[in-house]
């Protein structure tokens, strides 16, 4: 298996002289009873990765665990607080800063880390240093190029999306029962209060049935171009 994490050296990092660090930002919670605790860390990774080598950037180490709380209940999920998120992705930047690279891209793999939108906004009030991906915008038209059956609503968790990229990356990693695990619970309204409890007993949320190795590489794919976008406002 390809390493998730960078095995780059300093005199590496010296070589390429980035001005741009891309951070990966996972999680480690359920994912039903096929996908890994990881998944979420796999996906930022994997996005990370490209981009990194696409654009000759800073690819940092993933933050493996974040804000989590709607999954409590599911055996495995630790979460941190958007507090401590927050700091840790403060100081992350400001330990860039101090080493000449003063742009960061965040690298989202889970929908629930909030906080980092509001990080990013403060980060960008004096000039734009950091820029939060994909957006949901980045998503929906990564999904349309892999003409994936599901919405983004309709494909909340563990679903087609999450379950094509593992499949095109790292398919050693999806159990074959995700073939006959599609659970729809659309809409939600009272996600915040019962968490993913209120809408799922398995922890699905999606259509992982309908889920390819080649719609994950077309995603893969429509999202590396996507990036383009974000690195411009960040040169």
């Amino acid at each position: 298996m390809d390493p998730l994490i960078t095995t780059a050296t300093s005199q590496d990092e010296q070589d390429r002289a980035a001005r741009v660090a891309v951070l990966p930002v996972g999680s480690f919670e359920q994912h039903g009873h096929f996908l890994p605790l990881i998944t979420d860390t796999v996906v930022a990774s994997l996005i990370a990765r490209r981009v990194s080598a696409e654009y000759g950037l800073f690819l940092l180490p993933p933050v493996t665990l974040s804000c989590s709380h709607e999954h409590s209940g599911f055996a495995g999920t630790v979460s941190l607080s958007a507090s401590t998120l927050a700091a840790v992705v403060a100081d992350v930047a400001e330990s860039l800063h101090a080493s000449g690279v003063d742009r960061l891209a965040i690298v989202n793999g889970h929908g629930g880390n909030y906080v980092l939108a509001n990080v990013v906004q403060q980060a960008n009030v004096a000039g734009p240093l950091m820029t939060l991906f994909p957006s949901r915008t980045d998503w929906e038209v990564a999904r349309a190029a892999a003409e994936l059956d599901s919405t983004v609503s309709q494909d909340m968790h563990a679903g087609e999306l999450e379950v094509s990229l593992l499949l095109h990356a790292y398919p050693e990693l999806v159990g074959g029962d995700y073939r006959a695990a599609d659970h729809q619970a659309d809409p939600r309204p009272h996600l915040l209060v019962t968490g993913m409890r209120g809408y799922t007993d398995t922890g699905v949320i999606g259509l992982p049935s309908r889920a390819t190795a080649d719609k994950g590489r077309a995603i893969l794919d429509s999202l590396t171009r996507s990036f383009k976008d974000h690195l411009a406002l960040l040169s």
